[in-house]
């Protein structure tokens, strides 16, 4: 509990992966991917339950293993590439007896977010000024300076009244979801469709922590990170 609110933690983990096999259980620095996440939240005390949401046993007993909840299986319609996380998070909601304040939503492809990166979402939607909180990085590059291409290869700028900027200091920095922390109210959740809006507030990540696991790239560039600055990524077990 934080700041009078309690806290459901979920980590959603299905078995299929188009990209990397059975992703979320391979080894990533000497132990299972998911197995990152959930010692990031266990980390974190204000936690009052931490679950999984899954359709494949052996994520399950993985994360059995590692201390996390997994009171019961995904059904198989909640575990194809068109069930949203608004689904997931609902079909959860629906099967707990006990209701909570705040949901916080941790995807287990972001294995070098912190406990205390998870401490920092929570305060700030705890205190009652903001519905929602995501985690975000800097992006490498403007949207000035992207275009989508057309059926003729032809091409379209994102941001259709961008200006060309000789000076990349002159453009204002922007920044993307990384994907590792969503925490906001149950309530306001349950009103919307999504866990964002105009009025969501920013957790601003380094680069370095906003890996997000979704190809073999993504292994090694992760494991790289893990290599080379252990010593940020450590979860804390105070």
């Amino acid at each position: 509990m934080m700041n009078g609110c309690s806290i459901l933690a979920i980590i959603p983990a299905r078995g299929g992966s188009k990209g990397v096999p059975m992703k979320n259980i391979r080894m990533f620095h000497g132990q299972p991917l998911l197995a990152w996440t959930i010692q990031a939240a266990q980390g974190c005390r204000e936690i009052d339950r931490l679950l999984l949401s899954s359709d494949d046993e052996r994520i399950m007993e993985v994360a059995r293993h590692y201390g996390c909840d997994v009171p019961f299986a995904r059904p198989r319609e909640l575990a194809t590439d068109t069930a949203t996380s608004l689904d997931v998070a609902r079909h959860v909601l629906d099967h707990l007896e006990k209701k909570y304040d705040i949901l916080l939503w941790l995807q287990p492809t972001s294995p070098l977010r912190t406990s205390e990166h998870i401490r920092a979402a929570l305060e700030l939607v705890t205190q009652g000024r903001h519905s929602s909180c995501v985690s975000v990085c800097r992006s490498t590059k403007p949207p000035e300076w992207m275009f989508r291409l057309q059926d003729d290869h032809t091409l379209i700028r994102v941001v259709p009244q961008a200006q060309e900027a000789g000076y990349r200091q002159a453009i204002p920095p922007a920044y993307v979801l990384n994907g590792a922390i969503y925490a906001c109210s149950i309530p306001w959740l349950l009103q919307g469709k999504s866990f964002t809006d105009n009025h969501t507030i920013a957790l601003v990540m380094e680069d370095r922590h906003s890996i997000d696991i979704d190809t073999e790239q993504d292994f090694q560039l992760g494991e790289w990170w893990m290599r080379h600055n252990l010593h940020l990524v450590v979860p804390n077990r105070d």
